[in-house]
């Protein structure tokens, strides 16, 4: 996960060199002002975010104890990503023909004789 290299202060206190034909010092006090103000609306929806998944982890876990179907709910839960079953090139070549024989059913039947 990427980490978060600027907090608001550090923003608000950066000071750019400046040049003969350099950028309105108030358009960009302003600008930053308003990025500021998205950085820390942004930082604290993150904390929200975090804590609302915090407490519905422990909801979770306390319905996995009471009952043993949702045991399995937690586990799946906490896995990142879902196992994945590899098919053969068969298996699909199988499977889309059913799939077009439930679709299209007796047209599908006529036509390969």
């Amino acid at each position: 996960m990427a980490s978060i290299i600027f907090t608001a202060k550090d923003i608000f206190d950066q000071d750019f060199k400046k040049e003969v034909r350099g950028f309105s010092k108030v358009e960009v006090n302003e600008f930053l002002d308003d990025v500021i103000k998205d950085y820390e609306t942004y930082a604290a929806l993150v904390k929200e975010l975090r804590e609302e998944n915090a407490r519905l982890r422990e909801e979770l876990a306390k319905k996995a104890q009471e009952t043993p179907q949702a045991s399995s709910l937690v586990s799946d839960a906490t896995q990142e990503f879902p196992q994945v079953t590899t098919a053969t090139n068969f298996d699909i070549l199988k499977r889309l023909n059913r799939l077009e024989k439930e679709v299209f059913g007796k047209q599908i039947v006529d036509r390969d004789y």
